[in-house]
């Protein structure tokens, strides 16, 4: 199979082995949407009365946190020296790699996270509000507002490459979570030990849309923060999209 022909790799299975084509990047301005709560004070803050006392209380939390337990001892799949310290925001980029969901998400397991982000604010949206979306599903309820704050990053260099699959065929970029989650996991770790920096995929939930997910946290460049969203459930599946006052 040539592997770097769009067709072949369209009709090629997850298991056969292959590596997405390359391609190198210079994307600057990427979208990460992270709830604004976390951009807050710790909220052990207000039960210290000083800096003594505060630092006291955040090694009591360390005990139990585990982004600051894997900064000490990792994770079944990462290594804490592969963290990044001494970086504007970079308490943001180890998170993403050490708070890890149950199940993993479409490109990690539960062994280890990952960055993704997407081209822009409009794709990042349509992304967290369908998970959101789904949240509200299992209870049955749509009432709920959640703010989210922009992380916007920069990429420079080769990624894998998924936009010339066909979406029908390839597993991994399927909508039903439960069989392309396994595929694009077994997908990642097949990337991830022949050195791949990440993958280019497209938008499962904002159709036209570009996502990126980066493997490792050195990655993650020229992280600040931009604007903030407002995603808001009034009774409706179709949250309310806003910029907060």
């Amino acid at each position: 199979m040539d592997a770097h022909d769009p067709a072949a790799l369209a009709a090629a299975g997850e298991d056969d082995g292959f590596l997405p084509p390359l391609v190198d990047i210079v994307q600057r301005d990427t979208v990460r949407l992270i709830p604004s709560g976390r951009l807050k004070l710790p909220v052990l803050a207000p039960l210290a009365s000083s800096t003594q006392a505060l630092d006291d209380l955040a090694e009591l939390e360390g005990a139990t946190n585990g982004r600051l337990q894997a900064s000490t001892n990792g994770l079944p799949g990462l290594d804490p020296r592969e963290l990044v310290f001494g970086r504007p925001n970079d308490s943001f980029i180890n998170a993403a790699f050490t708070h890890v969901r149950q199940g993993g998400n479409r490109f990690n397991d539960e062994e280890r996270g990952a960055w993704y982000c997407s081209w822009d604010a409009d794709t990042s949206i349509g992304e967290v509000a369908f998970h959101l979306t789904r949240e509200l599903d299992a209870i049955g309820r749509y009432d709920n507002v959640t703010d989210y704050a922009e992380m916007i990053a920069d990429f420079i260099g080769p990624f894998h490459d998924l936009r010339g699959f066909d979406m029908a065929r390839a597993s991994c970029l399927g909508a039903d979570t439960g069989t392309a989650y396994a595929a694009g996991q077994t997908l990642a770790r097949r990337l991830r030990a022949a050195g791949s920096n990440g993958v280019i995929y497209p938008s499962l939930r904002y159709p036209g849309g570009t996502c990126l997910v980066a493997f490792r946290p050195s990655l993650v460049q020229n992280l600040r923060q931009g604007g903030l969203w407002r995603l808001r459930w009034t009774g409706s599946r179709e949250p309310q999209i806003s910029r907060p006052n």
